[in-house]
């Protein structure tokens, strides 16, 4: 038996020079295989991939500044367990801080959303009403 292994093919059943060996190899380090002009499969473009690159950067951006937040979320409870005295216009209770901060930021979300909308429906292009005689 010879030194290669049984189940390895022969050097020429692969193409002439064994090509598809390093195409196989390319396509699992993530370069897209060049397909012949007459193929029915498309080649990726050179926008297209970088389309898709650039979307891939910005899902990762996306979930580090989602982690980002959640871990100065987690750091803003912690340091913010006190209780305090909150004055109300007929009365006061008393409230943790948290509470506060937390409903404070949902209340400016929310505003900050209305507001957006308010402005786009205020500023929107008119179109004409038409007139039926």
């Amino acid at each position: 038996m010879s030194a290669r292994s049984k189940h390895s093919a022969p050097s020429g059943a692969n193409g002439v020079d064994g090509s598809s060996q390093a195409t196989d190899a390319s396509e699992r380090e993530g370069v897209p295989r060049q397909v012949p002009a007459d193929s029915a499969t498309a080649v990726e473009t050179r926008g297209e991939r970088f389309r898709r690159k650039a979307h891939r950067i910005g899902l990762y951006l996306y979930a580090f500044f989602t982690v980002a937040l959640l871990v100065c979320l987690v750091a803003l409870v912690v340091a913010n367990t006190d209780q305090v005295k909150f004055s109300w216009v007929v009365g006061s209770s008393t409230v943790s801080l948290v509470w506060i901060v937390i409903f404070s930021a949902i209340l400016g979300w929310l505003l900050g959303i209305v507001t957006s909308a308010v402005f786009r429906w205020r500023t929107r292009t008119r179109t004409r009403a038409r007139r039926h005689h």
